[in-house]
């Protein structure tokens, strides 16, 4: 478990790209404290604290409105740290939460009430352990009353395997990352296009497309230029159905610490017009997260 992790960038450039009145980093993380709240024991890496005061600085910083806040993996299915930083942030932040099938209705509706809007199901075999099909099933069934939706995050290569499951979810599936696709095969190959498939023949899937950083072969100083093809294709392919985020504090980094400014500046590439730019940063996420209408 590796506690030698890179530390959030200290100082992103002011983006020269201005977000639309009202964007939404619609996928962001906090961290602890840990003395505050602590890392869960099962957890696969140890990150740096990255609290909520420094995420809503970053928020104003980079010229944004509200954030979605998911709980990421090093905080198990304790949600105290993301539930903390919505009762901040009040109708600015919704959250997406970890939870067990163990889970009551009463847990889930107080939840509810804090501003969470979404389950976290992770599939990625090097940072969580793997859960029977029956308990994603079991979860999905006790959220529906509420109107949620939820998040999966998975790796390429098990997209066919999983495909089945995601069939099952009746409500909004959102997929982390653009199912991490291999960057160097290209969008015209095989494993891209059926990504693509699987969200043209379920119109209930979206998809964020977020976190070159982790994607790049070339990196920052290229501007990630190799995944702007892969982003812009879902965004002009499914418009009202794409989300973006920073990916801040960048967990479980170590080839190289994002600014966050630049990964701004990356959207106008991948949403080249006001109209995209306005469904991808406040008219999708605002849908989503705060309206009565597709997920409550």
């Amino acid at each position: 478990m590796s506690t030698d992790l890179l530390n959030y960038h200290p100082a992103p450039r002011t983006p020269a790209f201005v977000a639309p009145v009202g964007a939404v980093d619609a996928h962001c993380h906090v961290f602890g404290p840990a003395a505050e709240f602590p890392f869960a024991g099962e957890r696969k890496y140890t990150p740096n604290d990255a609290g909520k005061a420094a995420l809503f600085a970053l928020r104003d910083h980079l010229g944004f409105s509200r954030n979605v806040i998911v709980q990421a993996s090093c905080h198990g299915k304790d949600n105290a740290a993301m539930v903390d930083a919505l009762a901040s942030a009040g109708e600015l932040a919704r959250g997406v939460a970890v939870v067990d099938k163990s889970i009551s209705v009463t847990e889930l509706q107080s939840m509810d009430r804090a501003g969470v809007r979404a389950v976290r199901f992770n599939f990625v075999k090097r940072l969580v352990d793997t859960t029977p099909w029956a308990d994603f099933l079991a979860i999905a069934a006790k959220i529906e009353p509420l109107g949620w939706h939820i998040v999966v995050y998975f790796e390429a290569p098990d997209l066919a395997e999983l495909t089945p499951l995601l069939q099952q979810f009746n409500c909004p599936v959102v997929i982390d990352h653009m199912g991490r696709p291999d960057i160097a095969a290209g969008v015209d190959a095989d494993g891209f296009q059926a990504f693509i498939a699987l969200l043209q023949d379920h119109p209930n899937m979206w998809t964020k497309v977020s976190c070159p950083e982790r994607l790049s072969d070339l990196g920052p100083a290229a501007d990630y230029a190799d995944v702007v093809p892969f982003a812009r294709t879902l965004v002009e392919r499914f418009p009202d159905r794409v989300l973006w985020g920073t990916d801040w504090p960048h967990p479980n980094m170590t080839s190289h610490m994002p600014d966050d400014g630049q990964l701004v500046d990356v959207i106008p590439q991948i949403a080249p017009t006001a109209d995209l730019q306005q469904q991808l940063l406040v008219d999708n996420p605002m849908r989503l997260y705060w309206s009565d209408g597709a997920s409550r």
